[in-house]
């Protein structure tokens, strides 16, 4: 079975129908907008439930847009949806891989006839362009088909070996006695229940990914999307209901809205919950992990913990590549996501013209209603984006010096809407450091390939890292001593953002992962399964 990326823009727009794109998307977003304000159930089993207490989710893009009325789910919910995950296990994990496999391929198949809805929904959610809103959704498709892939390609990951007998006996057995033939299945066996706790800023693709990685080995899911300050819910619920038309059996997926201190952390205290999966902050999934393994108990965990990302522009590189990478990768989605490019080191030599090139192309990014063609930044998902983009600026202005931007923009829309913006400041400045999730991008020169590398190392997180440089001895170096689990080495259409399902594994080294296997790679799905060995004699 062959696996190819959906890459829909680069398909209309090879094939010169970009114009078509555009229209299909436009039609989308108002199809969605004609449906703002009803209310969407928690899903049990198949079963809708509308609870007392509601939750309102507006848009990013303007406050006032009221998408939709939502349950707020508490733990007595949150218990019936695991009981109920716990129930359909039983049938579930004893459904053959190929069927499975079947089932999510054709999930994938109505994604793809969705698309374009399903990405109006996530840029209202959310406040991506149409340009990234519909790369997520063909990220979303792409996990589907690839994990399909990998499961029938890789037999279930189940093998069978055979130890050969010996005509001889002993009286007493002992490590390595002779015996008869010895017929061993090795089985990957699914644990049990996922809690599945989705992010806002990629609420299709790595929902999508998280989850079908779990119940496409066996398990089964009570997914929990974004329902706090920064609420996604609404893509949560079309995701529910494209894998229920499917054919996936009730049960398998529970969508469950509610707040993250009693949901979630009912998902992470239940002891009928075998596993958590997990895309957010590091001081989020590591107090997950602290919960669970200091209370003696176990789960297993797949999470990623954000980023705080390099770029490092030699004085050989590119200067046109590496400015281009380097705004798309901090500037794309505001910021707003763990791969984000926040740090570049930069020659001394090249640093001023560098500057330059980066101005002069974010001076041509328009700031405004994500909706639109002509805007490449959208808002801020929330006001704690926007007050921690204040801070940090006004820190900046303090400590350091802004370079460019650092004010709010008036679009005529009631969203936090603001400026693309460059600092310069200390490497040993908490801005260098820590994960701010805004669009501020820290530039430090230095003289010494050596102090880039020992500088672009020296955080906590270990999750995408940037290269430009013609040097090949640098180039060497960079590859073989960055400490990050996704690197690029001269890529023009993003520094440190992007990854291609099937092709770049994801993954998080030091305090972005846990277990050094990435998403969209082969090693994906053998996480939410546990060897047994069964060996029976002749």
């Amino acid at each position: 079975m062959a696996f190819e990326n959906e890459f829909t823009y680069r398909k209309y727009l090879e094939a010169g129908k970009e114009e078509e794109f555009d229209k299909l998307f436009e039609a989308a977003v108002e199809k969605v907008k004609s449906n703002f304000g009803g209310e969407y159930p928690i899903v049990i089993n198949g079963e809708p439930i509308y609870t007392k207490d509601k939750m309102i989710e507006s848009s990013p893009i303007d406050n006032r847009w009221k998408i939709g009325i939502f349950q707020r789910g508490d733990r007595e919910i949150a218990r019936k949806a695991i009981d109920a995950a716990l129930e359909a296990f039983k049938e579930w994990s004893q459904v053959d891989y190929r069927k499975r496999a079947e089932i999510f391929k054709k999930a994938a198949d109505i994604f793809a006839q969705n698309k374009f809805e399903l990405a109006a929904v996530l840029s209202i959610e959310n406040g991506k362009s149409r340009y990234e809103s519909i790369g997520e959704v063909d990220e979303a498709i792409d996990f589907l088909r690839y994990y399909s892939m990998e499961l029938i390609r890789n037999k279930g990951y189940n093998r069978r070996d055979i130890l050969k007998g010996s005509t001889r006996s002993v009286k007493a057995g002992f490590q390595g006695a002779p015996s008869p033939e010895e017929v061993i299945d090795i089985r990957m066996v699914p644990y049990g229940v996922f809690g599945v706790i989705a992010p806002f800023n990629f609420p299709v693709s790595i929902s999508t990914g998280m989850s079908s990685g779990a119940m496409i080995t066996g398990n089964t899911v009570v997914f929990k999307p974004s329902s706090s300050d920064n609420m996604t819910m609404l893509t949560g619920y079309y995701i529910y209901k494209l894998l229920k038309e499917a054919g996936l059996p009730e049960g398998v997926f529970n969508y469950l809205t509610g707040p993250g201190s009693e949901v979630g952390d009912e998902l992470v205290v239940n002891d009928k919950v075998s596993g958590i999966v997990f895309t957010g902050s590091r001081e989020t999934g590591m107090g997950m992990l602290a919960k669970v393994y200091g209370s003696k108990k176990q789960k297993i965990f797949v999470v990623e913990m954000g980023g705080k990302n390099p770029t490092i522009v030699s004085k050989t590189a590119d200067l046109d590549i590496a400015a281009k990478g380097i705004v798309s990768a901090a500037f794309g989605f505001a910021g707003q996501k763990c791969s984000a490019l926040s740090r570049v080191y930069v020659h001394s030599s090249v640093k001023g013209k560098l500057l330059d090139k980066i101005i002069a192309l974010l001076k041509d990014l328009k700031i405004g209603d994500p909706l639109k063609k002509e805007n490449y930044i959208g808002p801020l998902i929330s006001k704690s984006a926007y007050d921690r983009y204040v801070t940090y600026v006004d820190h900046a202005r303090k400590n350091g010096r802004v370079i460019y931007g650092g004010n709010t923009v008036d679009v005529g829309l009631n969203g936090y809407y603001v400026e693309p913006t460059i600092v310069e400041i200390d490497h040993d400045d908490e801005m260098v450091h820590k994960e701010l999730f805004v669009p501020i991008l820290v530039v430090i020169g230095y003289d010494d390939f050596n102090d880039a590398l020992r500088m672009a190392n020296d955080v906590e997180y270990g999750l995408t890292a940037g290269l430009y440089s013609k040097d090949k001895k640098e180039i060497k170096l960079f590859a073989d001593s960055i400490e990050a689990g996704v690197v690029y080495i001269n890529r023009e259409s993003s520094a440190t953002t992007g990854a291609i399902v099937g092709h770049h594994s994801f993954v998080g080294w030091k305090g972005s992962g846990i277990t050094g296997k990435g998403t969209g790679s082969r090693f994906y799905l053998q996480q939410f399964l546990r060897e047994k060995s069964v060996s029976i004699t002749k």
